[in-house]
């Protein structure tokens, strides 16, 4: 597995308590975790170890604790199915937990190919939809999630959270009304192009924690959200339109989604303000965003 941020910087301490999750996840399994680099720290700590090509993905907070198992069994029904994806470290009993401590481990995948387009993205989207759906995937559940990160959200200012539970209400009444075009698919749930590897034999999904039983409208949603807010290359969205057949962007629901993806891609933070400081200044200046209505703001990926 690989990502697609950049590696946190060396000067930057891991925090005591991750370190440890680590290395007593590692002395399970018989790896070992000495000089292993931390490669990103938002909803999972996620490290690539030293001396083995293996990627570990430990569970940073209460509210997902249950993404973990999700992303096991999403990542053996893509290997059943023959989907591009990661695939886990064989020969271990998956996800590992010690204690408190949970995680998942995984094949590293070095990105030797071209860097993956919004036209990957939408073949291995197409690939994965139009597969037979897993009974025991959970169903898509947007709301449900966020509002866990708002039980788990640590030193958030209470106005801040009064305002975003009024939101979820507002939108989730505005969800109930849609009527989605797609038939209801197995979906990634985080589909942007960070989430996709350009692998020596060609493009993977990856960080599978979301995966689930949805509308396939919502897996078109990252990209448009990202050329909007982010300020990503219109290209991207362009490429994923001409590959899957659908702009979603002309769909009248696409506001509604749009608000929901900025919502969550807001609130996956909330949990962990504590030991991920870093992060509050881009969060105030979102929740800035989000209650004055602004919509053309640019903002930036949590680091």
């Amino acid at each position: 597995m690989s990502m697609k941020t950049q590696p946190v910087e060396e000067s930057r301490c891991v925090p005591p308590e991750l370190d440890l999750a680590l290395t007593e996840i590692c002395a399970a399994v018989g790896l070992d975790s000495t000089g292993a680099r931390l490669i990103r720290i938002v909803n999972n700590g996620v490290f690539l170890l030293r001396d083995q090509q293996v990627v570990v993905r430990l569970v940073l907070s209460p509210s997902f604790t249950y993404r973990a198992f999700n992303a096991v069994e999403a990542a053996r029904w893509l290997a059943v199915h023959g989907v591009p994806a990661v695939r886990l470290l064989p020969g271990v009993e998956q996800p590992v937990q010690v204690g408190e401590h949970l995680a998942t481990l995984w094949q590293y995948v070095p990105e030797a190919g071209p860097m993956p387009s919004g036209a990957d993205l939408g073949e291995l989207l197409r690939q994965m939809h139009s597969k037979p759906a897993s009974p025991t995937f959970l169903d898509w559940q947007p709301m449900a999630d966020i509002r866990r990160r708002l039980t788990d959200a640590v030193d958030t200012d209470p106005a801040d959270h009064r305002f975003l539970e009024q939101r979820c209400d507002a939108l989730e009444e505005r969800l109930e009304t849609l009527h989605f075009p797609l038939s209801r698919s197995v979906i990634h749930a985080d589909a942007h192009l960070g989430n996709v590897i350009g692998g020596a034999d060609g493009p993977l999904l990856c960080d599978l924690d979301s995966l689930c039983i949805g509308p396939p409208e919502w897996d078109l949603i990252p990209i448009a959200v990202g050329r909007l807010r982010m300020g990503h290359p219109p290209c991207w969205h362009d490429d994923l339109i001409r590959a899957y057949g659908f702009d979603i962007t002309c769909w009248e629901g696409f506001p509604v989604l749009r608000e929901l993806r900025e919502l969550k891609i807001t609130t996956g933070v909330l949990p962990i303000l504590r030991s991920n400081p870093g992060v509050r200044e881009q969060l105030h200046q979102r929740l800035r965003t989000i209650r004055d209505g602004d919509l053309a703001t640019q903002w930036v990926p949590y680091s």
